[in-house]
């Protein structure tokens, strides 16, 4: 699964929040609930969100293995 932990993290330290992200650069509610839960986003969002913070993709989301007995 592809958790967004880091982009959390990364958000944090930049004093941002998910409003920062609806208002300042007109992302949709619906795209931030995405990212909330978990759920996939396209690539645009996710390179959206690297030119945002100015960081690397891996700043922004991390690739769990599913576990093998669920």
């Amino acid at each position: 699964m592809i958790s967004y932990a880091p982009l959390w993290r990364i958000m944090r330290e930049k004093h941002m929040t998910t409003y920062t992200l609806r208002v300042k650069y007109g992302m949709s509610h619906a795209t931030v609930q995405r990212l909330q839960a978990d759920l996939p986003v396209s690539t645009h969002t996710l390179n959206k969100l690297c030119a945002i913070l100015e960081c690397p993709l891996e700043a922004v989301a991390e690739y769990i293995p599913d576990d093998p007995r669920d």
